[in-house]
């Protein structure tokens, strides 16, 4: 299995075999059809795994398409939520290198540092937004975010995020996301608070996990 297996468009396969990249990992081999189908999905993955670059690129793949098709304006269409500014930042940089050839922007945004760079980047306007939840809230509560045009949304490392202690900050922030759109869960554990997640946010979706295979309750 090679990444033109999985029908990635010239941008993204030029820049893979810039980083050196030619064979996809066990979940990027099964995530990104499903994520290019714009299906619902829940990974169980860990860090490690390639997990990054199996919602990262075909986000850029959909996205390119999308303003090929229909010359969108640069608002915010995809949001990835992940809970430490290190995890931030490594996402942001691998949507860097997988869309250097597609002229989609992304910015990342996290608490600790001045937030006067991350909302002057929001005002120029961007594709893809990389956040932290507890700066995310902020920039939201100071009317910096508009979340309205909102495509896909990926919950990266829910559990630590749930551990952290941001479960009402993610659900409020999820209330302020148009209802119709494509999400994606990953998550290194599958506890019962995390199905529970999946069941309120999830439409559903395909399941990539080594664990135990997980059904959707009969009741959903």
């Amino acid at each position: 299995m090679s990444f033109e297996n999985l029908k990635l468009i010239e941008p993204i396969l030029r820049a893979l075999k810039t980083e050196g990249y030619t064979t996809p990992t066990p979940i990027q081999e099964q995530a990104i059809p499903i994520v290019l189908q714009r299906r619902d999905l829940l990974g169980c993955a860990q860090t490690g795994t390639g997990k990054t670059a199996a919602f990262s690129i075909p986000i850029l793949q959909l996205l390119y398409q999308d303003r090929l098709q229909h010359k969108e304006q640069k608002t915010i269409k995809a949001l990835i939520l992940t809970p430490t500014r290190e995890l931030a930042i490594q996402i942001n940089e691998s949507l860097a290198a997988y869309g250097k050839h597609t002229g989609l922007k992304h910015l990342v945004i996290y608490g600790g540092v001045s937030q006067n760079p991350q909302t002057e980047a929001l005002r120029r306007g961007i594709d893809i937004l990389v956040a932290t939840p507890g700066r995310l809230l902020d920039l939201m509560q100071q009317r910096f975010v508009n979340l309205e045009h909102i495509k896909m949304l990926v919950l990266d490392e829910a559990d630590r995020m749930l551990d952290m202690g941001f479960y009402d900050d993610i659900m409020f922030i999820i209330d302020s996301l148009p209802k119709k759109r494509q999400n994606l869960l990953f998550s290194a554990t599958m506890p019962h608070k995390i199905r529970e997640l999946a069941r309120k946010i999830l439409h559903q979706p395909e399941e990539v996990t080594k664990a135990e295979p997980w059904r959707e309750p009969t009741s959903w």
